[in-house]
């Protein structure tokens, strides 16, 4: 289907042209509809399907997840061609570099969203595990399934693969997905949810199951966190801006996936070789994900020898060290930090150094700047690797390992929908488990309330 922003705007005075395709008449009549109007039609039809897919069986959706993936692969062109058209107007908008790379697509990048797919069909299914049941004095069997949470919208900006694993996720975990992705991808997102849709209702998943908003304007976003009555949840994934308007205005529940400020604690008997080996994949293996170090911080007592190699190969990965004071005495090369410098998602090759008298000055230093989504410590001290674990706020908190696997593929989830920075219900990677809640179910002999 083509773009609704290739579609001749007309006016309803404006009558149909004999010529004119039946097609293009119903995206102009889609465009006339008022934000609210559009969004409460999309969301009938999403909640509609919701029963439906909630039973599906796991041999259908697996099926249906299956089609999905291949019907990627095999129209690799094709989603090229729709991606080099937002490429091409991100580029003369100018935008930056990080959020261009997060919007590219590549066939390896299309392979792994298939990939990705793939994995979740390997998943066990979650609907309908019974973790516990116990028996009250009565006789009476009390216990909880997992069932779906219902209709997700998510919102979110510059990756197109958002939409291919959210869609899939969602429908593995009997979901209906609302996906509004931003602008600056709306020709690469139209694109995946046609193929993905168009292959899950061949294989007889309802219509309505992955459900894609087409309209750009933010009233149609508004208009979406404000239908409590069709939408369960809200998922939103971008940055600062996105995520006030999102906590802001919705009438629905929200889980966050907020900014990535990520920190590495090089500890003072931190093996050297592996500490360099993860700082410099930390931060230079993808720099515009939000897993990607922006602040390195390094115990005093291996500064001295630690500081000045880690800045000459991190310069050799072509990346700009701002640091302290102590960090630019030791290493030249880097340039002074400012204040704002920590705390700062980057999503670029930058990186804040600066070098701390004690892991608690570390710990002190994350608690004021972190996002609390990863944060690292580098250590051969089992007692300090677990006091950081212990005491360090955060979605995830790793030993001796790159911030870069705080990912869900990486966890063995299969693709995530996100990392979720919010306490309640879901924490780090959200894969099918989290998409899930739970009711409860009773099994009686008769029994009543005296």
């Amino acid at each position: 289907m083509r773009s609704i922003l290739q579609t001749v705007k007309t006016t309803e005075k404006e009558p149909r042209k004999q010529s004119e395709p039946a097609e293009v008449t119903a995206l102009v009549e889609v465009e006339q509809k008022s934000p609210q109007d559009y969004i409460v039609e999309l969301v009938k039809k999403a909640r509609a399907a919701s029963n439906k897919l909630a039973t599906l069986s796991t041999a259908v959706k697996d099926q249906a997840l299956t089609a999905m993936a291949e019907g990627l692969e095999a129209r690799t062109d094709e989603l090229l061609a729709a991606n080099e058209k937002d490429l091409e107007a991100f580029e003369k908008a100018k935008g930056d570099i990080a959020m261009a790379d997060r919007l590219k697509l590549t066939p390896d990048r299309i392979k792994e969203m298939a990939d990705g797919i793939r994995q979740i069909v390997k998943l066990p299914d979650p609907l309908g595990e019974s973790p516990k049941m116990w028996r009250r004095p009565n006789g009476m069997q009390v216990g909880k399934i997992r069932v779906p949470i219902g209709v997700i919208g998510i919102i979110y900006e510059s990756r197109p693969n958002v939409t291919a694993d959210s869609a899939a996720l969602c429908l593995k975990s009997g979901n209906v997905c609302v996906l509004r992705g931003g602008s600056e991808a709306i020709h690469s997102n139209q694109a995946i949810a046609a193929i993905l849709s168009e292959a899950a209702e061949k294989a007889g998943v309802p219509a309505g199951a992955i459900t894609f908003v087409e309209r750009t304007e933010r009233e149609v976003a508004h208009a979406l966190l404000k239908q409590d009555k069709y939408v369960d949840l809200i998922i939103p994934r971008g940055g600062d801006a996105l995520m006030k308007t999102v906590t802001e205005q919705s009438t629905i529940p929200v889980i966050k996936h907020d900014k990535g400020v990520c920190h590495i604690y090089v500890d003072a008997d931190a093996d050297p070789a592996m500490a360099e080996k993860i700082c410099i994949n930390a931060k230079a293996q993808r720099p515009s994900t939000c897993n990607a170090m922006e602040t390195l911080l390094v115990h005093q007592q291996i500064a001295k020898t630690f500081v000045p190699d880690i800045v000459r190969k991190l310069a050799e990965a072509k990346v700009e060290v701002r640091g302290c004071p102590k960090t630019c005495q030791l290493a030249p090369e880097a340039k002074p930090a400012s204040e704002s410098d920590f705390g700062q998602e980057f999503l670029a090759l930058i990186l804040a150094v600066k070098v701390v008298k004690s892991m608690e000055e570390a710990m002190a230093h994350i608690e004021t700047y972190g996002s609390r989504h990863t944060e690292s410590i580098i250590t051969s001290d089992y007692t300090r690797a677990m006091r950081f674990l212990r005491e360090v706020d955060a979605s995830a908190v790793m030993v001796n390992a790159s911030t870069r696997l705080n990912d869900g593929y990486q966890f063995g989830l299969g693709a995530e929908i996100g990392i979720s920075t919010t306490r309640i219900h879901a924490r780090g990677p959200m894969g099918l488990e989290e998409l899930t809640c739970s009711k409860f179910i009773v099994f009686g002999s008769g029994q009543i309330r005296e």
